[in-house]
């Protein structure tokens, strides 16, 4: 399996966010990607650059109003006498719908969800690389390969079209799954989102659209991250009814939960017919992960792994979330080997 990344994607080092109103160093740090890198090398894996595909992917997805934000948000945020050195948001309006302001602290918290995904000089350039990456992976599916494996840092799950969130700017998986779709293949898409966090950005994207698939197997958000999305009850809108489909999981469900609500997210995929599967790889699900929700264990990922790559469908896999502990490596190794392809 090839796995795509670039070094440009290490540039992006956030420094703090907040956790129950406590400044907390942020954990999505550039040491992800050497201890990913280790996880994918030992499954064999050959590394590969991606190419720079441009805006035109990343616009596929994402408002041009917000593509112009995140590209020039941090000089601008630099000009504010007195600003902090990350661009980091302090106010939010109360609808999509409010005044779009023409003020740069305005504009970052109409654009941001949180705190958690500071900006600074680097991190438009970092998330290209990552979206390219995606991009890059999609093409190999396209071109003939069974499975690939983008290593996307920042990841991307909890971007929508015009907003960042959660240590994510822009939706890598989203982009693989356009790219897929906007091929000239006639591609049926959908999206497997098996991090420990629902796919909130994801699912915004996609849920008036009867195009893409969307199911999320996540910590259930009643006390948990992102909190206001992946109820088993958001199921799509419009055209998109029936096109979104949320499984919830009580907290620290353990292999045979998990594989349990996997079975039947799998059968969803199967229903809907798909030629091709955007896998988003969170790998804090972990029973050691610092964000302690879910309780997988490392042989668990193999055997999600086996489980998906049993629906038979050429496969993308975006990584999302996994954060630093001792076994993140292996977790990722587990996970790669255990996919059939």
């Amino acid at each position: 399996m090839r796995t795509f990344y670039a070094n440009e994607q290490k540039k992006h080092d956030p420094k703090m966010f907040l956790s129950a109103g406590a400044a907390q160093p942020n954990p999505e740090k550039p040491e992800r990607i050497e201890r990913l890198l280790a996880g994918a090398k030992a499954a064999g894996c050959e590394i590969v650059r991606p190419r720079d595909h441009g805006v035109k992917p990343i616009a596929a997805i994402h408002t041009p109003e917000y593509i112009e934000f995140l590209q020039n948000i941090f000089l601008r945020w630099q000009r504010i006498e007195g600003a902090s050195q990350e661009v980091i948001p302090n106010i939010h309006p109360l609808a999509r719908t409010d005044r779009y302001p023409a003020s740069a602290v305005g504009q970052a918290g109409y654009h941001m969800a949180d705190t958690a995904c500071p900006i600074s000089a680097d991190t438009w350039g970092s998330a290209c690389w990552s979206a390219w990456s995606a991009v890059e992976a999609a093409e190999a599916v396209l071109a003939g390969e069974r499975t690939a494996y983008a290593l996307c840092r920042p990841p991307g799950h909890h971007a929508f079209a015009d907003v960042a969130g959660g240590f994510c700017f822009l939706n890598n998986s989203a982009i693989a799954a356009q790219h897929l779709l906007g091929s000239c293949k006639r591609v049926r898409v959908a999206i497997l989102d098996v991090d420990l966090h629902h796919g909130n950005g994801t699912q915004g994207i996609f849920y008036s659209r009867n195009d893409v698939l969307t199911v999320s197997l996540h910590a259930d958000p009643v006390r948990f991250y992102p909190f206001y999305w992946g109820n088993a009850d958001e199921r799509g809108e419009g055209p998109g009814l029936g096109y979104n489909f949320n499984l919830p999981l009580p907290r620290k469900t353990t292999d045979a939960g998990f594989l349990e609500a996997l079975e039947a997210a799998n059968r969803r995929i199967e229903a809907y017919g798909p030629d091709a599967l955007v896998v988003a790889l969170g790998l804090d699900a972990f029973e050691g992960d610092p964000f302690g929700g879910l309780s997988v264990s490392t042989s668990g990922f193999a055997r999600i792994a086996e489980a998906i790559s049993g629906l038979g469908l050429p496969a993308v896999i975006v990584q999302e979330g996994g954060y630093l502990c001792d076994a993140l490596s292996a977790n990722l190794t587990a996970f790669l080997t255990g996919f059939v392809h």
